[in-house]
């Protein structure tokens, strides 16, 4: 490697040749003082050198210049500025050593404090977090295969979880995620994060992982895709690839749910012991015993038609003073084995934990209208409170108090019920949101205001409705955009500070409707359990 030491002889000529004072040279950790106007200060770099360093010139403005061996300025490094600064650069072919030029008359300190040679400018190699993994890196090293750790790993199921060495004790599990036999690449959706993050390799065996540090309270779901296509796209079209492969984990033994046609239509589910209960599912699935009732119902504020299905329990009177009326968006995927809520409501108004409840499920009439409708549209709001309920009076005697009616819903639900309450105080005084997409505001929304929902709440008057708002720990935005936790940690801080009734509560967990089947019976609980003895 080429020397770019410049001292002696050199270094005088270089001084010689630009007129310029001779500083004292520069060597790492040892500062160098001076109140000369343009004094050299040499260097003794290699090609390829990382250098940091410091200018102090104390009140005064300076200027720091790279200069080569002929002491031609080879880069502005500072320009003009005053007090303590950092200066950063690779040492190049020409770099012989660094000007100063004070612009006042104090004095300046000068010093390099970090010089990394090319061959050691190599990323650190992280160390395997998970012990199991940790210790099948040594075996493979040795030279032993995976089919011991293979067999050990059908035993116990997917995904590993082990305890954190440090800190013991910890409320924080290490949670490890596997694929075998992959050819190019396994990508993740579901686990404790959105990004659909892509496994590590262990060197070229069949062992592909992932690990994460989670909570202990973690309930989730979550798919893998083995072998994702790469191909030339939008980064969406690249994103979106995973559909192709997504499918149940074959390691896991909670695949849900069990009578899928195929693993491509199931999850994986995970259920750490510390996860919290959720009310009416703590005995599984059951046929509900109540009444459910099918209609099609049309809109013409929307102009057009839907499903919508009427659950009453056992003894529940729809038209009782009392009945609780839950109206929740997405229907169908409350209907199914997978978030049974009538056999939800069975349980919590069969043992009195929630009074008399009927639950109306609101289905979409196409995927394209639940993006229109749904993301806080005046129109959807009005369609609900002028017609929705006055056809439900109608039709099955249905006559709730603004305070007994709750509008609950996930993801663009979750928006659509705290913005429709929000718009229709008079018909709607209960809002139930899970994961609520917050972050959403309309396009012709101004650039300081990207959280639609809590800048209305800012801006106007206190409503007569109260809120149960929920995220999930693992819903955080990514690459500096607000995500679901966050917007809706403001939304509460927005309504609170506004003086509403708002209950809040974190799960460690994502955008997982095995989450938010629990998350509404708690919500349900909150705003209107029965205090038992």
């Amino acid at each position: 490697m080429k020397r770019l030491m410049f001292v002696g002889m050199a270094m005088m000529a270089l001084n010689a040749c630009t007129g310029a004072p001779d500083g004292s040279p520069l060597v790492l950790n040892r500062p160098v003082s001076g109140t000369e106007r343009g004094a050299v200060h040499s260097m003794d770099l290699d090609d390829g050198d990382y250098v940091e360093g410091v200018l102090d010139s104390g009140t005064d403005a300076a200027e720091l210049r790279l200069v080569d061996r002929d002491g031609r300025p080879v880069r502005l490094l500072l320009n003009g500025t005053a007090g303590q600064v950092v200066f950063r650069f690779v040492a190049g072919p020409g770099t012989a050593a660094l000007r100063v030029t004070p612009r006042g008359a104090g004095g300046y300190r000068l010093a390099l404090t970090r010089r990394i040679a090319v061959a050691d400018q190599h990323p650190v190699l992280q160390g395997h977090p998970s012990p199991t993994i940790a210790a099948l890196a040594e075996t493979v090293k040795r030279g032993g295969g995976t089919d011991a750790f293979w067999q050990d790993v059908a035993r116990r199921g997917t995904p590993l979880v082990e305890p954190l060495i440090d800190p013991p004790g910890s409320e924080q599990v290490m949670m490890t995620f596997l694929a075998r036999g992959a050819r190019r690449n396994v990508r993740l959706l579901g686990g404790p994060n959105s990004r659909h993050e892509t496994f590590e390799r262990l060197g070229g065996t069949d062992v592909w992982f992932k690990s994460y540090v989670v909570p202990v309270s973690t309930r989730l779901s979550y798919q893998i895709a083995p072998d994702v296509p790469d191909f030339p796209g939008t980064c969406r079209e690249c994103r979106m690839a995973i559909l192709a492969q997504l499918q149940a984990d074959p390691l896991n033994q909670r695949p849900w749910p069990a009578d899928a046609p195929d693993p491509y239509n199931q999850v994986s589910l995970v259920e750490l012991p510390g996860a919290p209960p959720q009310p009416g599912f703590e005995s599984g699935w059951a046929e509900p015993a109540g009444q459910l009732v099918a209609e099609r119902f049309t809109s013409h504020i929307l102009g057009n038609t839907r499903d919508v299905a009427v659950y009453a329990p056992p003894g529940v009177d729809p038209a009782g003073n009392d009945t609780v009326l839950l109206l929740l968006f997405d229907g169908p995927d409350y209907l199914d084995q997978r978030a049974p809520v009538p056999t939800m409501l069975d349980r919590l108004t069969g043992d009195g934990r929630l009074p008399p409840t009927v639950a109306v499920f609101v289905a979409n009439p196409t995927a394209d209208a639940r993006e229109r409708e749904l993301p806080g549209n005046p129109a959807f709001a009005a369609m609900l409170a002028d017609e929705l309920l006055p056809w439900l009076s109608d039709r099955m005697g249905i006559r709730p108090r603004p305070d007994r009616t709750v509008l609950a819903g996930s993801s663009y639900g979750g928006l659509a019920a705290v913005s429709a309450a929000l718009a229709r105080p008079d018909r709607f005084g209960n809002a139930l949101s899970m994961s609520g997409s917050f972050w959403w505001h309309p396009a012709d929304a101004p650039p300081d205001r990207p959280e639609h929902v809590a800048g209305l709440v800012a801006s106007g008057d206190r409503r007569p409705v109260r809120f149960f708002l929920s995220a999930g720990l693992f819903e955080s935005g990514s690459d500096g955009e607000i995500g679901i936790l966050e917007s809706s940690r403001h939304l509460r801080d927005v309504l609170e500070a506004k003086g509403y009734a708002v209950a809040y509560r974190d799960y460690a967990a994502g955008h997982d409707l095995f989450a938010w089947r629990g998350a509404l019976g708690d919500g349900l609980l909150t705003l209107f359990g029965v205090a038992r003895p």
